[in-house]
């Protein structure tokens, strides 16, 4: 640009041989930049664009997903569904697990006779391969499990001698031989912990209550097979070696004092449950009002909090519980965020667990709910869901919880509740684990369901301050990319984390994040070569890359050296520009000035923004700058689209140009096709947008270093335009006119044209007028007017008197410091500012009044 073009005698200022005829247009020498020459940069050549953030328009109706969702009606969960009382089941069923189990090796034998020992004796299953699998077993399984593994050889409770005397593990009998006394079956499981324990049955013998027991233990030996596991067991000095009758007694004393202070819990409990909890539940079952329904509801979560009893312990849960389904027929959605709040309190599982999320989600479905949702403080229970359940077991029951919680998190005056509440954190534990699910797995499929949920409730939680602090300090980006990559052909999860990534590239602490996590550049490549039609994706992956290149050079230069980068930016360009619409033809003949662009154009204002923030770095500039078909395409976009048409999108392009420009690079295709941008640009500069006219000036100013380009300026009667805009009340205009009559007067053939329009009064009039505040435009008008001075004599003065006298007064005042650094500044901008007097204005200004006073 013309600010390449300096005062190359400037520093010869200070010495004696001083060459007052040379002009102001020699490159300057390779010397190291001052901070004011870096900001002098900053302001006229290279530049970054802005752009808005894509609009994400809101779903009229709340849904699990969208409608623009990639995934069919047929290939989704439903987001509505009828529930009713019998849709609970009154016995809590175990979970089904998605684990399938592997054949046997072998067939197992029905025995008919005894023949032999082993023949009495079961082969204990293999041992699971992991502690996932014992999780799976039921409460009471799990009880027992334990109680086995840890050595402790007496039940939970005394059985009556009618009793059947079985232990409850798995469906495999051994039966009793006659001349063993054993008349009944005894049941045997094993575990993983106990998988080399010899199997041990306890007869305890009823008693009235305080007399003692004693428990009789017989040892049941293990088949061959199992008889290494137990030695090797052994070895290792486990605690579950037998006990001796010491022990056995001492943990039969332990046993008897638990039975005590079990059944003085027990009579506790069924005392208090008789007089608060029963007189709530017989206003349940009689009231027909619903109001009062729900403050009885209200009172009854308050009396079992207070009794300690909610959660599974309850000995009378599942007749509770039998009574709260019950109410669910009940048409009142105040009434079933209430018994969700209990359900939910009571730790149901299973099928309970997905019909109580349901029942949240349907009811939240709905705005006007919100503010119930609010006062019940259900989000809790949803976010304890999350937080404790199994997400393998539970995976359709994480999905309409987390949905609902999308819905809350769609009330910005909830947003803040949620965030305080943790719920940013158990989110993204929950992203984690669906991370860690192998992608041939069958809960792959299921799980993205989830994934959709959680991720666009993320993107409604984004954008608070706190949110976005606690998305960098849990590691949400990474996590986020990782998503990105496992979930690649899910356009929906795509389209949702892209969402996410716009929201927080807008801000420099989560953008610069974004940019240290270098996998993040391939994976934008490949969604949008993967996608390169799906426009609601596009534009958000390409304005995040937009703001990454913005304000990082290391950005810039990682995403060009990605192979193919340039090439998708082609490819889409060439895409996106043939779906541009025509608006030039309308009935009354005119073109029709849009307020906002179609989605074709708002794709290629954020795509030519990328490539204008890309050329700000040297060796990616200078090699765009050779592209014939990123030239091309920007040419192409001033073709076809004029400023009143859409003027973000050829302003950008216009902007681009100029950056394109600044690099004089052998090969380079703007200098190759200069004068056609050259007559391109002169449409610009006559339509009234001012922004529009600036950025063609800055291209004028850097191509007219260029004879041909001075040339057609002056046959083209460019420079009266120039000189005209010298009265613009605006100094980024002033400034890059001025700039162009620089290069212009750098010929003495040329520097007549200042004589034209008044060009010499209006020069000394910006200097007067923005001098005291802008030192940079102040040091650009004496370049100009010394370029135009040379050769000056008292015989044929250039300046008229009128001219040349307040010139003389403006240079000696603004060469005045105390005088000229008199404005009021704050304090990092006063330095600024005197460094520019001192490099960009003094040197230049003292000269001319030196040649104005000879």
């Amino acid at each position: 640009m013309y600010n390449r073009y300096v005062a190359s005698n400037m520093q010869s200022s200070k010495n004696n041989n001083v060459d007052y005829s040379e002009a102001f247009y020699k490159p300057i020498l390779p010397v190291q930049k001052t901070s004011a020459e870096i900001i002098n940069e900053a302001r006229s050549a290279l530049r970054t664009l802005r752009t808005q953030r894509p609009f994400t328009p809101r779903d009229e109706r709340r849904k699990l997903f969208g409608s623009t969702s990639s995934r069919t009606p047929e290939n989704r969960p439903p987001s509505a569904f009828s529930l009713h009382s019998s849709s609970f089941e009154s016995v809590e069923s175990r979970p089904v697990s998605c684990a399938r189990l592997s054949p046997l090796d072998h067939k197992p034998k029905l025995l008919s006779s005894a023949s032999n020992y082993e023949d009495y004796c079961v082969s204990p299953p293999v041992s699971p391969v992991d502690s996932e699998e014992i999780r799976k077993v039921s409460n009471a399984r799990a009880r027992l499990f334990k109680n086995v593994s840890c050595g402790n050889l007496l039940p939970d409770k005394l059985f009556l001698p009618n009793d059947c005397k079985r232990l409850y593990f798995e469906e495999h009998f051994i039966p009793r031989s006659d001349h063993e006394g054993f008349s009944q079956k005894l049941p045997v499981q094993f575990s993983i912990r106990d998988a080399g324990l010899p199997i041990v049955y306890i007869d305890h013998h009823n008693k009235t209550v305080g007399e003692e027991f004693f428990p009789q233990v017989r040892n049941i030996p293990f088949p061959a097979q199992f008889s290494r596991q137990s030695d090797q067991f052994n070895k290792q000095e486990s605690p579950l070696s037998y006990p001796d009758y010491t022990e056995m007694t001492k943990s039969a004393t332990k046993s008897e004092n638990n039975l005590e202070a079990n059944e003085m819990e027990e009579e506790e409990e069924e005392s208090y449950w008789k007089i608060k909890v029963l007189p709530i539940l017989h206003i349940l079952e009689i009231e027909n009002n619903v109001e009062r329904l729900c403050d009885a509801c209200t009172i009854l979560y308050q009396t079992l909090e207070e009794g300690n009893m909610l959660g599974k312990r309850f000995k009378r849960r599942n007749l509770l519980l039998k009574m709260l389904y019950k109410l669910v027929d009940v048409t009142s959605d105040p009434l079933g965020l209430k018994l969700a709040k209990i359900i939910l309190g009571l730790k149901v599982s299973g099928k309970n667990l997905l019909n109580v999320c349901k029942l949240v989600f349907k009811i939240s479905r709905s705005e006007k709910n919100d503010s119930l949702i609010e006062n019940d403080q259900i989000l809790d229970s949803l976010l304890e869901i999350l937080k404790t359940e199994d997400l393998q077991t539970n995976t359709e029951a994480f999905l309409y919880c987390t949905g609902a919680i999308k819905f809350i998190s769609g009330n910005a005056s909830l947003i803040n509740e949620m965030v305080n509440k943790g719920a940013i954190e158990i989110l993204l534990q929950v992203m984690r684990m669906i991370n860690e699910i192998n992608e041939d797995g069958i809960r792959f499929s299921s799980s993205g369901h989830l994934l959709v949920q959680l991720t666009a409730t993320l993107r409604n939680l984004v954008d608070l301050l706190q949110s976005r602090c606690k998305f960098l300090e849990y590691g949400a980006i990474p996590e986020l990319c990782l998503t990105l990559e496992k979930r690649m052909s899910d356009k929906d999860v795509c389209t949702n984390v892209a969402r996410i990534f716009s929201k927080l590239s807008s801000f420099n602490d989560c953008c610069t994040a974004l940019a240290d996590c270098s996998r993040c550049y391939a994976l934008f490549l490949a969604l949008l070569n993967k996608y390169p039609t799906k426009q609601d994706l596009v534009i958000r992956i390409i304005f995040i890359l937009g703001n990454l290149t913005a304000k990082n050079n290391q950005a810039r230069e990682q995403f060009f050296e990605e192979q193919g980068s340039i090439d998708t930016l082609i490819a889409l360009f060439q895409t996106y520009l043939e779906k541009v619409p025509n608006h030039k033809v309308w009935k009354d003949g005119e073109i029709k000035n849009l307020r906002h662009p179609s989605e074709a154009e708002d794709i290629l204002i954020k795509l030519i923004r990328v490539i204008a923030n890309l050329s700000i770095h040297p060796n990616v500039g200078s090699s765009l700058a050779t592209n014939h078909h990123i030239v091309a395409l920007l040419i192409t976009v001033l073709e076809c689209k004029s400023v009143e048409e859409c003027e973000e999108l050829v302003i950008n392009a216009i902007a681009t140009i100029n950056n394109l420009s600044f690099y004089q690079v052998k090969n380079s295709v703007i200098q190759e096709k200069k004068l056609h941008i050259a007559e391109l640009l002169l449409k610009m500069l006559m339509s009234s947008h001012m922004d529009g006219i600036l950025e063609a000036i800055r291209v004028f100013g850097n191509l007219s270093q260029n004879h041909e380009i001075c040339n057609f300026i002056i046959q083209r009667k460019v420079y009266k335009f120039m000189i005209a805009l010298l009265d613009a009340k605006h100094q980024d205009v002033c400034f890059s006119a001025c700039g162009v009559l620089l290069n212009l007067t750098v010929d003495k053939s040329r520097r007549s044209i200042l004589n034209e329009e008044g060009g010499i009064k209006k020069l000394i009039d910006c200097l007067r007028d923005f001098g005291p505040t802008d030192w940079q435009l102040a040091g650009l008008i004496c370049k100009t007017l010394w370029n135009y001075s040379e050769n000056v004599t008292s015989n044929d003065p250039c300046f008229e008197n009128d001219d040349s006298n307040g010139l003389l007064v403006l240079l000696m005042t603004f060469l005045d410091e105390d005088l000229a650094l008199a404005y009021s500044f704050d304090s990092d901008l006063r330095e600024y500012h005197k460094l520019y007097w001192e490099t960009e204005f003094k040197p230049v200004a003292h000269k001319l009044l030196q040649r104005i006073q000879n």
